[in-house]
């Protein structure tokens, strides 16, 4: 089946079938058949009491980042969680030969593509389709289109080249055409325009019917909230390219953050998290399946700061060799079997609700975009601040004074005292903190120190959003992460600074071949995991 191009002969049968699921559910294979067609359904069909909008809009919210365990445990827990230094598993999947040493597994890396176009893509297509012309429904056709971006970005940033502009869009051969990722960013701003321009006329007014059933973060100030996500949502793009496309970055950061734009993210109460129909995937990998631990970097950067933070989301160890210790598990590692970290540090359980983005990120995206120099972006020091400030108050901490001025605290060595060696090289898994930054700002550091402070920090208060750890790892470099011990990947990926970017998935190759195969002239590099992004430049430098 080709997921991009919809047909028309089963849209009313989808319909009743999408009338069925319970809760407005996202089943992660409902829209296997659901790959239909809107255009031709009548206004009461399609309209009603907007049960068919929601239904659709609740499936992609709840796939922005996959509430389903299985999508998210392959797309996200095993890839970029794991790659942003958040998570470490502790069982040797497929002989110890996966995406942790840089064996990439098909398998799992196809969820990255797959269940994206199904469960966020072709919904969002469909409500746009449906809203697109409707004078009523405008703010829907808004909404429509900033998920898409929140949504997308998200592959674009894991993968490179995707359909977007052209999806539903064959050629003359049957293919579709993927953007390069230049094309793709400049396409999320377009639609990031559409959606703000619409939104920012609704301000102040009350949520349509239509809005109210659909969103699923925001209880009041729908408009109002959804516009500062658009604000914050391109600000965070725009830092994306500051270094391959500064002029580009600067135009569409200071868009942002113009005051007439509509505001960012400001505190706590515009913090945007997706409240999901089943228990959080993360809650299922950790206890029910035992799949995950803490990462090893998250242990040493938290633990050399003395943070609350590592407390309060991760549990005390219970294996004998680290009772008591917050004990995280590095990432390709030699692994003999899962009850060798069974006992390290468990996640603390999380509510029925996902992450998508929080307040903390605005104000370290501003002190970012004030050391760039852009307008309107504010004070340095007290974006920074702010972020940290921000970030202990959304988790009810104390002690966040005392910790701003921590001008000597530095990440902490790593010790595994179960570690098993590398083989021939007998390399362990034990390492001396890879960095020398505290917490405390400094007026006088280089731009490069001030830029590693903020992402560091910027790091701690993103978790556990792996997807956004993993991109900026990759775009700046920082926090410097430990690199692997074990690599499979036969030198297709460099050990340090490690992977940066996963393949397409064989059903690309299969089923829309010419498409791909342009994906690749694209990509400027081979379908592997050392080819690094448009974005993800080698050799970084601050304006």
């Amino acid at each position: 089946m080709n997921f991009y191009l919809i047909g028309h002969k089963s849209f009313v049968k989808a319909v009743m079938a999408m009338m069925l699921i319970v809760g407005i559910t996202a089943c992660t294979g409902n829209f296997m058949e659901l790959n239909t067609n809107p255009i031709g359904v009548t206004d009461e069909q399609a309209n009603g009491d907007y049960a068919l909008i929601a239904s659709f809009l609740a499936q992609a919210q709840r796939d922005i980042i996959p509430q389903d365990v299985g999508e998210y445990q392959l797309a996200n827990n095993l890839c970029s969680d794991v790659y942003g230094g958040y998570f470490g598993a502790e069982a040797p999947f497929v002989g110890n030969a996966n995406n942790l040493t840089y064996s990439l597994v098909e398998g799992w890396y196809q969820a990255i593509w797959n269940n994206r176009y199904i469960n966020a893509m072709n919904p969002l297509y469909r409500v746009g389709e449906l809203t697109r012309t409707d004078g009523a429904l405008q703010d829907i056709f808004a909404f429509s289109k900033l998920l898409k971006v929140a949504a997308m970005h998200r592959t674009a940033d894991k993968v490179g080249p995707i359909i977007y502009s052209r999806y539903n869009l064959p050629e003359g051969d049957g293919s579709i055409r993927y953007d390069a990722l230049d094309a793709v960013y400049g396409q999320f701003f377009v639609d990031l325009d559409t959606a703000a321009n619409i939104l920012k006329g609704l301000v102040g007014s009350q949520a349509s019917s239509a809005m109210l059933k659909s969103d699923l973060a925001y209880t009041s100030n729908n408009y109002e909230r959804w516009l500062k996500f658009a604000n914050t949502l391109r600000l965070r793009l725009a830092l994306r390219v500051s270094y391959v496309n500064p002029e580009l970055a600067k135009t569409e950061g200071e868009k942002a953050l113009d005051p007439s734009a509509g505001g960012l993210l400001e505190d706590n109460a515009d913090n945007c998290f997706i409240s999901l129909s089943v228990d959080h995937p993360l809650n299922i990998i950790t206890s029910t399946w035992s799949d995950t631990r803490l990462g090893a970097p998250f242990e040493a950067i938290l633990k050399g700061y003395d943070d609350p933070r590592l407390a309060y989301h991760f549990l005390p160890a219970t294996d004998n060799a680290v009772k008591g210790q917050i004990k995280g598990i590095r990432g390709g590692i030699n692994i003999d079997a899962k009850s060798r970290y069974d006992g390290y540090s468990k996640l603390v359980p999380q509510e029925t609700k996902m992450q998508l983005m929080i307040a903390a990120e605005s104000w370290f995206l501003r002190a970012e975009a004030a050391l760039r120099g852009w307008s309107n972006a504010g004070d340095i020091k007290t974006n920074y601040e702010k972020g940290i400030t921000s970030s202990f108050a959304m988790h009810g901490l104390p002690g966040v004074n005392a910790y701003l001025a921590d001008d000597s605290s530095m990440p902490a060595e790593y010790i595994d005292p179960k570690a098993l060696n590398a083989g021939e090289n007998d390399i362990k898994s034990d390492s001396p903190h890879l960095s020398k930054i505290t917490i405390k700002w400094e007026d006088g550091a280089s731009g490069d120190e001030k830029l590693e402070r903020i992402i560091t920090q910027k790091w701690i208060a993103l978790f556990p959003d792996g997807d956004e750890a993993w991109a900026e790892y990759r775009r700046t470099g920082y926090p410097i992460l430990f690199p692997v011990v074990v690599n499979y990947s036969n030198g297709a990926i460099p050990t340090d600074p490690g992977i940066r970017r996963m393949p397409y998935p064989q059903r690309e190759y299969n089923s829309n071949r010419a498409g791909v195969s342009e994906a690749l002239n694209l990509l400027g590099g081979p379908d592997n995991g050392g080819t690094r992004l448009w974005w993800d430049v080698e050799n970084k430098q601050l304006p």
